[in-house]
């Protein structure tokens, strides 16, 4: 039987994975092999298998080839218990065999999730059981190889050369905005599986720390390229629009979701409560400054303050911006201490003991080449949105605030939605809220720092109603979260949200 020689070649890694052509003509070459009729389907004995193996394997990522292998080890195990003729079934039963066995593998989560499966630890050679050293190419190749091939997000990876193209061959600005946009998506998820190796190789306190800075370098990075084109309404718009989508879009699509398959759903209140006061406070390092600058102009007064109250000037907002931004990144410093060190404990995720994927200089390497890239694919998409705002009538808002987010946290946003629908919340909370909060805390204070050592006007004084909206979100994500219960029904709550306030920006011109 060729599906069986296969099986046991890969066993002992004779052969690469198998293509999806080669166990569909694998399939219909064993319909006319002896199987035992059984009354527990193959997809059934193929759990089965998965449970007998190691203990290492539940640390393993899916991946096609391990949905693959499971199918097979499952019919393997048929064949052993006794024979029985597929001669004596009806051409209707043998389809419906062969169908169970593709719907077993249509169903691995390896078609499912399209993010988070990309460095597959069961790759690693026995050589390497506790993972590469500081280089080994042969096991970074494969490494790489399985990371690209591990999501259908990565075909938009031939966006990122088409994009540098489309600048340098002075294509539509239109085209030069889509394609670059398209190309941050997958690589804003290379960025995310490479960093989480490098990670897991640190342990968990260096692991965390790289994950905190690392977990949003596509929106630092998209911020300084605008920061250097003078857009600062952009990226005011862009970086509280990143905390709007994972604080009502994300959370509301977990719950929903979640919601959807489960009917009661409970996270840990003391993480979403921490989460939520990190938000607050970073909405009142907004809003102090903002409301500062409208309620003392330097005009001599107003309706509402008359002439003889202080003046908020230009050099007031500025000072009391930078000393805002310290001040946040002081708490963004607590924060990491008490999520690592104090009460790792309690917010620790859970999961099996790991090994990285690529070698210590393969991971660093593939980290500079994928910013590097990064940066240059911001860089001509930053230069491209006052054309397409004036080209598509859309204002630059609505741009930052709704359609930038999406690129630097479509991976994230996905990765969410399929813990939360297989009821891991705490870990659909991590996701969500802590990248609203390293948005809020981390990368909006370093955006003014950086600013100020550049010597360029980009302050905490942000759009009056933006800010308004940010904190009416915090407070209402914090009133349906409060006590560690979600529902579908709080999903639909925090989306409609979402979707009042695109619909806003979007009829604004």
């Amino acid at each position: 039987m060729d599906a069986l020689m296969r099986a046991s070649q890969e066993a002992r890694g004779d052969v690469e994975d198998p293509r999806p052509s080669d166990v569909i003509d694998d399939a219909q070459a064993d319909l006319d092999t002896p199987l035992l009729e059984s009354v527990t389907s193959e997809e059934a004995v193929a759990a089965d298998v998965r449970t007998a193996r190691p203990s290492t394997s539940s640390t393993r990522k899916p991946s096609f080839r391990a949905a693959v292998q499971d199918i097979q080890e499952a019919r393997q195990h048929l064949n052993r218990a006794g024979s029985t003729s597929l001669a004596e079934l009806t051409d209707e039963e043998k389809r419906a065999k062969v169908l169970g066995m593709f719907s077993s593998i249509s169903n691995s989560s390896a078609w499912r999730t399209g993010t988070g499966t990309g460095l597959m630890k069961e790759q690693i050679t026995d050589d390497h059981q506790g993972g590469p050293g500081w280089f080994s190419f042969k096991t970074d190749a494969s490494a790489i190889y399985s990371l690209v091939m591990s999501s259908w997000l990565n075909i938009l990876l031939v966006t990122a050369p088409l994009g540098i193209l489309a600048h340098f061959l002075h294509w539509s600005p239109v085209a030069v905005f889509l394609l670059n946009f398209a190309a941050l998506i997958p690589l804003a998820l290379l960025l995310g599986e490479v960093t989480e190796d490098l990670a897991v190789r640190f342990g968990s306190t260096i692991g965390g720390l790289l994950n905190a800075t690392f977990g949003n370098v596509v929106e630092l990075i998209l911020s300084i390229a605008a920061l250097t084109k003078g857009l600062y309404v952009v990226i005011a718009a862009s970086l509280i629009g990143s905390i709007l989508s994972n604080l009502l879009l994300v959370l509301g699509c977990c719950f929903l979701l979640g919601g959807a398959k489960h009917k009661h759903q409970t996270f840990n209140t003391m993480l979403n409560k921490a989460c939520c006061s990190l938000l607050l406070l970073a909405c009142i390092g907004l809003v102090i400054p903002t409301a500062a600058k409208r309620f003392f102009p330097v005009d001599g007064g107003n309706d509402i303050v008359p002439a003889s109250q202080p003046e908020m000037t230009e050099r007031a907002v500025a000072n009391m911006s930078h000393a805002t931004a310290l001040i946040l990144g002081f708490v963004y410093l607590c924060y990491l201490f008490f999520q690592l060190k104090t009460h790792a404990d309690e917010l620790a995720e859970g999961g099996g003991d790991e090994a990285p994927a690529l070698s210590l200089f393969g991971a660093l390497a593939m980290l500079t080449c994928i910013t590097l890239v990064v940066a240059t694919n911001s860089e001509f998409l930053t230069g491209a949105i006052e054309a397409v705002s004036k080209s598509s009538g859309l204002n630059e808002t609505f741009l930052g605030l709704i359609v930038l987010p999406i690129a630097g946290n479509a991976c994230e946003h996905i990765t969410a939605v399929f813990v939360a629908m297989k009821d891991k919340m705490d870990l659909a909370i991590g996701v969500a809220l802590g990248s609203s909060i390293q948005i809020a805390i981390f990368v909006i204070p370093f955006m003014v720092i950086v600013a100020w050592i550049l010597g360029l006007p980009f302050y905490l004084d942000f759009e009056p109603f933006a800010t308004m909206v940010l904190t009416l979100a915090v407070i209402h994500a914090f009133f349906v979260s409060s006590d560690g219960n979600s529902n579908w029904l709080l999903g639909v709550l925090l989306v409609a949200t979402y979707t009042l306030v695109a619909l806003l920006y979007l009829f604004l011109k």
